[in-house]
C-alpha cells in the first residue's frame, strides 16, 4: 500500500481511539512503514478490540468485512495449505463457489501471502477482511479437522501432509521468495559478512549479519512469508523441508554477482519455527602472509623456525570465530612444497590450497576426525592438519602421529595458550608424551581494525585517564597517542573495517617443559612462559593500539588482562 495511504490510515485510527493522548505515544514507535506483521503490532499496541480494528481497516480499504459466523459457514480450503503458513500469515482460504476461491485476511497489505494463495489456487481470489482473533479461531477448528492425526477411511493419513509440503515447496520456489533470499545473499557479500542469522519470533523474522565479528541487524524481506524463506534456504542446501523437528546441516555453492561462494547452512527448531544460520565462504579468497595475519616480527621468526621442524605437534587455540582456520591455512601455505606430502581433515574446507590433499569430515558415514587420522598415517604424509581436536581418540592419535615422525597442526578450544596442556591431559593424553611431542601453542583473538579513512588521533590527557580506567590498566600514560573510531561511508559509519589477529606464542623451551606433566598447572606454565619472554595476547594488542591498528575498547572486548 502507498505510504500516503499508510499515513492516512494511521491518522484515521488514532482519531478513533478514546484515550487519544495516551495512545498516540504508544503507537508512534510502530506506525512507520506499516506492513506485514507490523499491522498486527499496531493493533496490539492500540486499545481497539480485534473486531473494531478489522471494521476500521475494512472501511478504510473499502473491502468486504467477514465476521466469525461468516468464516464458520464458509466451505474451507485450508486443506490445500500448511497449518504453519496459514497461522503465520493469518489468512483463511475458502471456496466462494465451485470454481472460485475466497480469502479472509487480517492484513490486506500482505501481498506476498495473497500471491502465495493465488499460486496454490491457480488464479485470482476474492480478498475480504476479518479480525485477527476470528481467523485464529476458525483456523484452530479447520486445521484440527484436517490434521494428519484425523483418521479418514477414504484417504491415507499422510495425504494432507504431502499436500502441505508440496504447496510449501511451490511457494519457496516462487519468484518473490527466490528474489528475497538472493537479495539477502547479495547484501551479505556487499557487507563482507561471514554469517547470516535468520531467526523466527512471534511477530515475524529477524535477520542479522555478522560483519567483522559483530552482528548487525538488516531489513527483513517483506514480500515473502517467513516459512517460505526458511524453506528456500533448505532447498538450496539440499535439506529436507518436511523435517522441522530436528536440526539439519547442509551445503551449497552459489554465484553472487561476480563472486562464487560456498554456503554452509545449519537449521534449528525454535519456539516460533526454524532458525537458520548461513555461513558464507568466498572461494576466491587467497592465503595471507604471516605479517598480514597479525603476527609480530619476533613471533613470525619463531613460527617459521617451528614449521621447519621435521615432526612434533603445534596447536592453535581460541574460541569459535577467532581466526584459527585462517592461521592454519597460512601455515600450510608456508609448508606447501613439492617435497612434502600434506594431508588435512577439516570441517568444513574453508581454503582450497593447490597441492594439498584436503578432506572434509562426514560423520553420517563414519568419516570423523579420528577415522581420518587413522587412515592418514598409512598414506605416508609429512604434514597432517586436523581441523579440531574434539575428543580423546583424536587427541591420542594426533599425539602418536607426532611421535612417529609427522608434523601435526591442529586447533583446540581454550582460553589461553597455557591452558591447552591441561586440556589435552583431560582428554587422556599422557604427560610424558606431551613433553616429547608438543612444540608450541599459539593462542589468538580477532580485533576489528580501525578504518583508515576516518580514524582520528587523540593525545591522552589526565581527564581521559580518570574518565576511562581502562587506559591505566593497559599501561597508557598522559601524553600518549591513541586512535579513535569515527565512522564514514567507507566503513558504513562503524569506524572499523576488517579484522586482525592478536597472538601469544608459547614455545616449549627448556624453562617451560618441566611444567608440562601429569599434574600440569596452566598458571604455572603461563608464568614460566612469560618469564622466558612470551608476549601475551594483551601485550600484543596494546602494541597494535599504539600503532593505530585498533582501540582500547576493542582490545578489552576480545581478551582480558592477566
Amino acid at each position: 500500500m502507498p505510504l500516503r495511504s499508510v499515513e492516512h490510515f494511521r491518522r484515521y485510527l488514532l482519531d478513533q481511539l478514546s484515550d487519544v493522548a495516551a495512545t498516540r505515544v504508544r503507537l508512534q514507535d510502530s506506525v512507520d512503514g506499516v506492513s506485514g506483521n507490523q499491522l498486527r503490532l499496531l493493533w496490539e499496541k492500540s486499545d481497539l478490540p480485534a473486531g473494531k480494528f478489522a471494521d476500521e481497516a475494512a472501511r478504510f480499504w473499502g473491502m468486504r468485512r467477514l465476521n466469525l459466523q461468516d468464516l464458520m459457514n464458509a466451505t474451507s480450503a485450508a486443506e490445500l495449505f500448511s497449518a504453519r503458513f496459514l497461522r503465520e500469515s493469518s489468512v483463511f482460504p475458502f471456496r466462494a463457489d465451485q470454481d472460485r476461491f475466497g480469502l479472509a485476511v487480517s492484513d490486506p497489505t500482505d501481498a506476498a501471502s495473497i500471491r502465495a494463495v493465488e499460486i496454490v489456487c491457480n488464479g485470482a481470489v476474492e480478498v475480504a477482511i476479518a479480525s485477527f482473533d476470528d481467523i485464529s479461531t476458525v483456523l484452530e477448528k479447520q486445521v484440527d479437522e484436517h490434521s494428519p492425526n484425523t483418521v479418514d477411511v477414504d484417504e491415507p493419513k499422510h495425504r494432507s501432509r504431502d499436500d502441505d509440503i508440496d504447496s510449501l515447496r511451490d511457494l519457496a520456489s516462487g519468484a518473490p521468495v527466490v528474489r528475497a533470499v538472493n537479495d539477502l545473499l547479495e547484501r551479505a557479500v556487499e557487507l563482507r559478512a561471514s554469517d547470516i542469522h535468520i531467526e523466527p519470533f512471534r511477530t515475524g523474522l529477524a535477520v542479522r549479519m555478522r560483519v567483522d565479528g559483530m552482528l548487525r541487524a538488516v531489513p527483513v524481506p517483506t514480500n515473502a512469508p517467513p516459512q517460505a524463506v526458511i524453506s528456500r534456504i533448505k532447498i538450496l542446501a539440499s535439506l529436507n523441508i518436511a523435517e522441522r523437528r530436528l536440526p539439519q546441516d547442509g551445503a551449497a555453492r552459489a554465484r553472487i554477482g561476480r563472486s562464487e561462494i560456498d554456503i554452509r547452512v545449519a537449521t534449528m527448531p525454535t519456539q516460533h519455527g526454524e532458525s537458520a544460520v548461513i555461513r558464507l565462504l568466498p572461494r576466491d579468497r587467497g592465503l595471507l602472509e604471516l605479517s598480514k595475519v597479525g603476527l609480530g616480527s619476533r613471533d613470525q621468526s619463531s613460527l617459521r623456525r617451528l614449521l621447519a621442524l621435521p615432526h612434533g605437534l603445534i596447536i592453535i587455540t581460541g574460541p569459535t570465530g577467532s581466526g584459527k582456520t585462517t592461521t592454519l591455512a597460512t601455515m600450510l601455505g608456508i609448508l606447501n612444497e613439492p617435497t612434502r606430502k600434506i594431508l588435512t581433515i577439516e570441517d568444513p574446507v574453508e581454503y582450497e590450497i593447490p597441492g594439498i590433499n584436503q578432506s572434509q569430515v562426514k560423520p553420517a558415514i563414519g568419516l570423523t576426525f579420528a577415522a581420518a587420522m587413522r587412515a592418514f598415517v598409512r598414506q605416508d604424509p609429512d604434514v597432517i592438519m586436523v581441523g579440531e581436536i574434539r575428543d580423546a581418540e583424536t587427541a591420542n592419535i594426533a599425539v602418536h602421529a607426532a611421535l612417529t615422525g609427522h608434523l601435526v597442526l591442529t586447533t583446540l578450544h581454550t582460553e589461553t595458550a597455557a591452558a591447552a596442556v591441561p586440556r589435552l591431559l583431560d582428554l587422556g593424553v599422557e604427560g610424558f608424551l606431551l613433553q616429547s611431542t608438543l612444540r608450541a601453542v599459539i593462542a589468538q583473538r580477532l580485533v576489528r581494525v580501525l578504518c583508515d579513512g576516518c580514524k582520528r588521533k587523540h593525545a591522552l590527557t589526565g581527564g581521559d585517564l580518570a574518565a576511562d580506567p581502562r587506559y591505566r590498566v593497559l599501561g597508557f600514560a598522559t601524553g600518549e597517542t591513541v586512535y579513535q573510531a569515527v565512522g564514514c561511508e567507507r566503513c558504513n559509519g562503524i569506524g572499523y573495517r576488517g579484522r586482525a589477529g592478536v597472538f601469544e606464542l608459547l614455545e616449549l623451551t627448556e624453562e617451560v617443559r618441566p611444567f608440562v606433566g601429569a599434574s600440569a598447572d596452566s598458571l604455572a606454565i603461563d608464568r614460566a612462559a612469560i618469564h622466558a619472554g612470551m608476549t601475551t595476547m594483551i601485550d600484543d594488542a596494546v602494541v597494535k593500539c599504539r600503532a593505530g591498528t585498533t582501540t582500547v575498547s576493542e582490545v578489552l572486548r576480545v581478551t582480558s588482562v592477566r
